[in-house]
């Protein structure tokens, strides 16, 4: 009886009631280990709950977290040739441009789009590291001239989100162009007297930040971001000797002068609304919606209490004449 009640009935129950779990619905954090709910994560817009580590997260998600009410439009960017060079390593060039759409469900590496933060209007770009490391091609050369020329048109800040491994060896040379084509866009909002901000994601490298990447009017980054040209491994393969801790990373960026300000994803959208205004000259952000004013609040303080006087005056004249008529 003991084998039958302890070994066959949860057997057979175990059997029959087993459900299958759906796989995307945990995510183990990368830093600590700790198992994550994918809504509590994507919630937290991809920080670990546990540690604070800042996982990767896509432009879109970023915008829908950014903008007032995740609301935005997209801006158009002009497409360039496809596959100039006619390049192939153990792909074409074609081949892994359609895989890269496939898994990341965007066109290219960098999403540009206008909207409100905290009722200020910008033009907001985003590099997808998912899209071929977020590589520099001349899509993304288009996309910040782009929102370059519409900040210009709508006189309106452009804040930028970096993230990328450095030029496109695909496109060779004309990848490379991209760096003097960026950096006369950023030099056309300057000229504009409009702000340009960059905000350095994990990880920033290679010629994004020889050019557009570091130009910015205020330079924040997320915790613990790389942000370099060449990386850490090459430059000790080179001098041969063994980097201090931390190198290249926000904070080592941020205690050299290098960076502004190093901020969290889950505070940035409110730091970015304070600095935008500053910068434009506006007052802070309403924090809340009030009643539009009526006529009486509209008048001045002395009417107001003069009509308050006589309100009371009146009522004191009104009761002795009630007092009579009852008598």
């Amino acid at each position: 009886m003991n084998w039958i009640t302890n070994y066959v009935r949860p057997r057979i129950n175990s059997i029959f009631s087993r459900r299958e779990m759906p796989e995307n619905l945990w995510q183990k954090c990368d830093e600590c280990g700790t198992m994550l709910f994918h809504r509590e994560l994507s919630d937290n817009l991809n920080v670990c709950t546990n540690c604070g580590h800042h996982m990767a997260i896509s432009p879109r998600a970023r915008f829908k977290a950014l903008f007032d009410g995740g609301i935005f439009t997209e801006i158009a960017v002009p497409e360039p040739v496809a596959d100039p060079l006619q390049f192939r390593d153990q792909k074409k060039y074609p081949d892994r441009m359609k895989a890269a759409q496939r898994a990341t469900g965007e066109k290219e590496a960098m999403l540009v789009a206008k909207g409100e933060i905290g009722r200020t209007p910008i033009i907001a770009a985003g590099q997808d590291f998912a899209f071929m490391a977020g590589s520099m091609g001349m899509y993304v050369g288009n996309a910040i001239i782009a929102a370059a020329e519409t900040a210009v048109k709508l006189k309106c800040p452009l804040i930028l989100f970096s993230a990328a491994g450095g030029a496109r060896m695909q496109e060779g040379i004309l990848s490379l162009m991209q760096m003097p084509r960026t950096t006369v866009a950023v030099q056309m909002l300057k000229e504009a007297g409009l702000p340009y901000i960059v905000v350095l994601t994990h990880p920033t490298t290679g010629g994004v930040t020889a050019s557009y990447a570091m130009l910015g009017d205020v330079q924040i980054a997320e915790p613990n971001a790389l942000i370099c040209f060449a990386g850490p491994r090459v430059i000790e393969q080179t001098i041969r000797e063994k980097l201090p801790e931390g190198f290249q990373r926000a904070e080592y960026l941020l205690d050299h002068g290098m960076l502004d300000r190093v901020t969290p994803r889950t505070e940035l959208r409110e730091e970015l609304i304070s600095i935008t205004r500053m910068l434009l000259g506006l007052p802070p952000v309403i924090r809340g919606d009030l009643p539009a004013p009526t006529e009486e609040d509209k008048a001045p303080a002395g009417a107001k209490a003069a009509a308050e006087k006589s309100g009371k005056a009146g009522a004191k004249a009104d009761k002795p004449a009630k007092a009579a008529k009852s008598k």
